[in-house]
């Protein structure tokens, strides 16, 4: 079949690569002309997929990647994995409303259209359908398949990648969903049919609200447990000796990616408008997590005075930029924001990830260095915040005169956990 991914991003990419690996004509399209450009010459930016996997795949003709919206003409399947921010807290929809433009252009009678983008319940029946049929003059359902499928990529996950993980699937109505799930089948091990798109649109936030939730109380937790004098990791590894009722989950200097900052508020935003309720859970949990980056500023900060120094005018090396270990994803990474916190009080910040290769929304005044001996050496505090396995832990310990550890990846003297 022709199938068009609408979006080469961290979702979007593995989806195509895996298409194209099972034997479809894959167009890749993106409206970003670099990351198109970067496609084209083979080179992957994403961990999960291979830049020898994308050049095998353009040398048998069955992947190309594209940002002319002409290449999507003449398909059997779309899926759209374009990305769904949020807006002063509202979703901001337009890249959903501006893929659906695009494919009713060129929508023809039995083709099926897949929304892969997180989003609030309804989005797909009430936002997406009626753009393409004012677009195409079809019905969905009795002219075209549409149906819903909540990506579940988890970046650096070498166990659950993408084929390996249960992909949830829906469809409008009967013959949707029986397409929709065809198509998945031959991309994945284990598909998981449910009864209508709100359905699967609700399963994917509940996911990420569960996740959210929890690591917002392990935080609150952490922040408690330093004030009263006690070590919460160890804690936590005691009650994860538990084999039943509990789920192991870790602080951090906060929560990164599309999902976890955005995801949740995605739900308390519908509950609001539709129910006129607030969603308290998601709130709160915003709320602690959100306030992780400064939390953390502030222990630098204490360290500081402990020593009768100042943040103002010391060097401070961060170690990693990504919001999670071993991948290069560094959206709405907190390390962003625990920069800028310490750059405004006059810290000189430097910042090591050997993952992140895009260019980021970085102060100007963030300098990117690589973490070696006189790095760490010269540093007065390091700040662990990913802890990549590529990064030389012996190194640092022996060197860093000082580390504040958000991830408890190292231990010594000169070594203070988050």
């Amino acid at each position: 079949m022709r199938v068009v991914v609408v979006g080469q991003g961290y979702v979007g990419l593995p989806l195509a690569i895996r298409a194209a690996e099972v034997g479809h004509e894959v167009i890749g399209y993106d409206v970003d002309a670099r990351r198109v450009k970067s496609l084209a010459a083979g080179e992957s930016f994403v961990e999960d997929v291979s830049s020898a996997r994308i050049r095998e795949a353009m040398d048998r003709g069955a992947y190309r990647p594209s940002e002319s919206a002409r290449d999507c003409g003449g398909f059997d399947v779309a899926v759209v994995t374009v990305p769904t921010p949020l807006h002063e807290g509202v979703p901001d929809l337009r890249y959903i409303e501006e893929s659906a433009r695009t494919l009713a252009r060129y929508l023809r009678p039995g083709a099926t259209v897949v929304l892969e983008s997180t989003t609030y319940p309804g989005t797909t029946q009430e936002l997406f359908a009626p753009i393409l049929e004012d677009g195409s003059g079809l019905t969905a359902g009795a002219d075209f398949h549409l149906g819903y499928s909540p990506e579940r990529i988890d970046p650096g996950n070498a166990v659950w990648g993408f084929k390996e993980t249960p992909k949830v699937v829906s469809g409008v109505d009967t013959e949707s969903l029986k397409a929709v799930r065809a198509f998945y089948d031959e991309l994945v091990d284990t598909t998981v049919p449910v009864s209508s798109p709100k359905e699967a649109e609700l399963a994917k936030l509940l996911e990420n609200t569960f996740r959210h939730v929890n690591i917002a109380l392990i935080n609150e937790m952490a922040m408690f447990a330093h004030h009263l004098g006690i070590d919460v990791w160890q804690a936590i590894d005691a009650a994860s000796s538990k084999p039943f009722g509990f789920m192991r989950f870790t602080p951090g200097p906060g929560v990164g990616g599309h999902c976890l900052p955005i995801d949740p508020s995605y739900l308390s935003w519908r509950v609001q408008r539709e129910l006129g309720q607030s969603f308290r859970f998601v709130e709160l949990a915003n709320d602690i997590n959100s306030h992780m980056p400064e939390y953390v500023t502030r222990r630098v900060m204490d360290a500081f005075n402990a020593r009768r120094r100042s943040v103002n005018g010391s060097r401070v090396l961060l170690l990693g930029l990504a919001y999670k270990k071993n991948t290069g994803d560094a959206r709405e990474s907190p390390a962003l924001r625990i920069s800028q916190l310490l750059l405004d009080m006059g810290a000189q910040v430097r910042a090591a990830d050997p993952h992140v290769v895009e260019s980021l929304p970085m102060d100007a005044r963030l300098v990117r260095v690589e973490p070696t001996q006189e790095e760490l050496a010269a540093a007065d505090v390091v700040v662990l915040l990913t802890d990549h396995d590529a990064f030389d832990y012996e190194l640092v310990t022996e060197h860093a005169p000082f580390v504040l550890d958000c991830r408890r990846r190292l231990s010594g003297p000169t070594i203070e956990v988050l």
